[in-house]
């Protein structure tokens, strides 16, 4: 790692304040381009667009996604920029140069039958797990709140008497955010019954202010939240395919269907730009069109 790589990574640590996860991608993406300028015997400061194409090329041939080299040229194109505003580089090659075209994704969401059908079989489970797995879903849906938002919680940012979460999203931007009263239960019942028995598990003995825990009392990863998704769909046998980013999406959705405003969602979600969340009103355009093709007379004779 040269003196540039490590200045920058120490820029998106501290300054960006960007999650260590977040970092490491960032690390790989930059080492993985270093890599390829010592086979080709390039110094990292003479990269030009020819150059550029190639590696995209070579990426591509060796079976990496376009949507996967999208990320890589947006990290190296925020790399070589931090280079030049100081001095390591006389111009950011990446800056004119277009990344691979990928098909729009959009996102999927439950219906609000599915969502019922879940929370109900989840409800009568008996293990020790089910209250908060049932916290969890719960508040996932009632708030839109990422993944790492879930796990980053705190007892300190819940406000049970208004409630109102105080959210620290991407880059630490603080936001309000509402949850739902069968949320506010679910929780409570939670912190008051089955949260307390797990801390006990915890290895020092020691308080932790983390809101949602691991079977052995410690704080929830990302990772860990994911594999809480795959154990109530095994627990409850409701296969969604489900995932913290699913009920977010979800929440979006039919909050757009019940006609709020988009720059409600926008905040709510925390997104910086409203084109983010444009991609709701496409979900909710493509579930109109499903029911009007279900509903409609003509339409069925077809």
């Amino acid at each position: 790692m040269n003196k540039a790589e490590k200045e920058y990574l120490d820029h998106l640590t501290y300054e960006k304040l960007y999650s260590a996860y977040t970092r490491k991608a960032y690390e790989g993406d930059i080492d993985e381009f270093f890599v390829y300028l010592a086979k080709e015997g390039t110094e990292f400061d003479s990269v030009d667009r020819l150059l550029i194409r190639d590696y995209l090329s070579t990426l591509l041939m060796n079976g990496v996604s376009k949507r996967s080299c999208q990320r890589k040229m947006s990290s190296m194109r925020g790399f070589y920029d931090y280079c030049k505003k100081h001095g390591y580089v006389g111009k950011n090659p990446f800056a004119t140069m277009k990344s691979p075209k990928t098909p729009i994704r959009y996102p999927k969401a439950l219906s609000i039958e599915e969502v019922d059908a879940l929370f109900e079989a989840n409800k009568k489970r008996g293990d020790p797990l089910a209250l908060r797995d049932q916290a969890i879903l719960e508040l996932l849906y009632a708030s839109g709140m990422r993944a790492s938002e879930i796990c980053a919680l705190s007892i300190r940012q819940i406000d049970y008497r208004s409630r109102m979460i105080r959210v620290f999203g991407k880059e630490k931007k603080e936001r309000l955010v509402p949850f739902s009263i069968t949320a506010q239960n679910a929780m409570q019942d939670y912190y008051k019954i089955s949260r307390p028995a797990l801390l006990q598990k915890h290895k020092s003995g020691e308080m932790v202010d983390a809101f949602f825990l691991t079977y052995r009392g410690n704080k929830l990863s990302v990772r860990d939240l994911e594999y809480i998704m795959r154990e109530i769909q095994s627990k409850t046998g409701y296969y969604y395919g489900l995932h913290p980013h699913e009920l977010r999406h979800t929440f979006a959705t039919h909050l757009l269907e019940n006609g709020a405003d988009l720059r409600l969602i926008q905040e709510l979600l925390g997104h910086s730009s409203l084109n983010t969340t444009q991609v709701y009103t496409h979900v909710s355009s493509k579930m109109m069109k499903k029911q009007y093709d279900t509903f409609f007379p003509r339409q069925k004779k077809k």
